[in-house]
């Protein structure tokens, strides 16, 4: 038996395809079917470490929490194709979980036709393992200057036969032009295959739509099946944009972080727990001024990135170099977690044209050399008991109770590794006797001899129960708490039995996709 596929389509990044989808996979699973999540191209920097033929593998972020929801083991085929992206016009492809430098020198459309059959592939066996696969578009599916070489939106949906939704961010406004523009640019046979419009993102009085719904079927013989209120803290992780201030926790604000979000910022979805963290303020910072206002209490991080070098110009450009120096020189806590450590290091040296050449910001006596090898990979240590060095001096004014990082002594934890470089002690500076303090075991994590300056490897910090208990003395809502409140919510909005309906929808007179072709299709309204 094949997997009965249900997609969720948008009229535009951001409309909220991510979300639903997840939402979608919890609902099924609860309904008892086997579930599993797929979508075949993401372009994202927020990427998780999944299971793969080859041992370990990265997919997107939302993927692998998609796959959670439908309480399946994530694993690469639901996320074959990932597109990480390293400059404006570049990005690093990732395989089936791997890098694959051909792919990442191949042009856009000549990639396409290669990669296809392998994205057909994990999706075929994905329908043959499961009951119901809920798969997820990217971007539009009327972006018509790219259908030729689509292999993400409706090439991916009449393979499957996939009863579509089309989801679209009534907020933006023109929401029902957007509906009905999506479905005129739709050949007939890809019109089919949409069973529902969602409006998402709505505020105010759901009677004040009429009679448009109606108008809107009428026109195109697609009913609105849901109308989605405005909700801010669902608790699921953005995918690509920056949370703002909206989500601030409720309460006093007794501490601020604030994280640096430079242009390449990468895995920001691990740093959602502290959200929700009573008495916390996350705060996205871009210029000096932001970070003014910041005591001795407070911290600054710096993020993943996948363009390291280029992230530490920017943060040369904006000024913000002096600025974290000065916080860190003032005793404030600094946290660096992957591309953050190799910026807080002296050096980055770059022998095969990775990521580039640049001087570091000098919190710690270390150097970075990127290697060829991608290291991916689940990961458990224990930091050590040592955290901070004994008081005295002034190297160690800050004292052994004052450091930020002193609750981390002893405490496990979980994670994962996304990262080319690979760090050690500066070897002049530690003949000098100027050495960083290992805090985590085989070059995973290291301290300054204040104690307030730290960097990790390993992502996935603030996911981990135990850090967020021992740092702040807090719990916060489980994942598993999130995905049932989302599939309680889409339970509550949809109309009664259009989630049911999907899955007996008839696509069966719907022709699979055609051959690539080297001309552009014709077949257009």
């Amino acid at each position: 038996m094949s997997a009965r596929c249900v997609m969720v389509l948008g009229t535009t990044s951001g409309a909220g395809k991510s979300w639903l989808t997840t939402a979608l996979c919890r609902h099924y699973a609860r309904q008892g079917f086997k579930v599993a999540p797929f979508k075949a191209q993401n372009m994202s920097n927020n990427a998780r470490v999944v299971a793969s033929e080859s041992g370990q593998g990265e997919i997107g972020s939302a993927q692998y929490f998609q796959a959670l929801a439908a309480r399946a083991v994530p694993d690469v085929r639901m996320n074959p194709l990932l597109l990480k992206p390293e400059r404006d016009t570049h990005s690093q492809v990732v395989l089936m979980g791997r890098v694959d430098a051909e792919l990442t020198a191949m042009p856009w459309r000549g990639r396409s036709l290669k990669v296809w059959p392998r994205i057909a592939a994990a999706l075929d066996e994905l329908m043959a393992e499961n009951d119901v696969v809920v798969i997820e578009g990217a971007g539009s599916p009327a972006e018509i200057n790219l259908s030729d070489c689509d292999i993400v939106n409706m090439r991916v949906a009449l393979h499957a036969k996939a009863a579509c939704l089309l989801v679209t961010d009534i907020d933006r406004g023109g929401a029902f032009a957007h509906l009905y523009g999506t479905w005129a640019l739709l050949p007939e046979q890809e019109r089919a295959l949409l069973k529902g419009f969602v409006l998402n993102k709505f505020r105010g009085d759901a009677a004040l739509l009429a009679p448009a719904p109606d108008m809107l079927e009428k026109l195109t013989g697609v009913p609105t099946v849901a109308t989605l209120p405005m909700w801010w803290q669902h608790g699921l992780p953005e995918e690509d944009g920056i949370f703002d201030d909206r989500s601030v926790t409720a309460g006093v604000v007794t501490k601020t972080v604030a994280v640096v979000a430079y242009p390449h910022l990468s895995n920001l979805d691990e740093f959602q727990p502290l959200k929700n963290v009573p008495g916390l303020r996350l705060q996205w910072v871009r210029s000096p001024s932001q970070l003014a206002g910041l005591t001795v209490a407070d911290w600054i991080i710096l993020p993943g990135s996948k363009h390291t070098s280029g992230d530490l110009a920017w943060l040369r450009q904006q000024g913000l170099d002096a600025a974290i120096s000065q916080h860190a020189e003032r005793g404030g806590a600094v946290l660096g977690l992957c591309g953050g450590l190799q910026m807080l290091g002296e050096a980055l040296i770059d022998p095969h044209g990775i990521d580039g050449n640049a001087p570091g910001l000098g919190l710690l006596p270390l150097v970075t050399v990127f290697a060829l090898d991608k290291t991916v990979r689940h990961t458990q240590a224990c930091f050590v008991a040592d955290m901070v060095a004994s008081t005295g001096g002034a190297a160690h004014s800050l004292g052994a109770q004052a450091s930020p990082w002193a609750a981390l002594a002893g405490v496990s934890v979980t994670g994962y590794e996304i990262h080319h470089g690979q760090t050690q002690q500066h070897p002049a500076m530690a003949a000098a006797g100027e050495v960083a303090h290992a805090v985590l075991p085989q070059g995973l994590g290291w301290r300054n001899a204040r104690g307030n300056v730290l960097g990790v490897y390993l992502h996935g910090l603030f996911e981990d129960a135990r850090v967020l208990q021992a740092l702040f003395g807090a719990r916060v809502p489980t994942l598993e708490a999130v995905f049932d409140g989302l599939a309680d919510y889409i339970e509550r909005h949809f109309k009664p039995g259009a989630l049911t309906a999907l899955l007996h929808a008839d696509s069966s007179s719907v022709d699979s996709p055609t051959p690539y072709s080297s001309t552009p299709r014709k077949d257009y309204p």
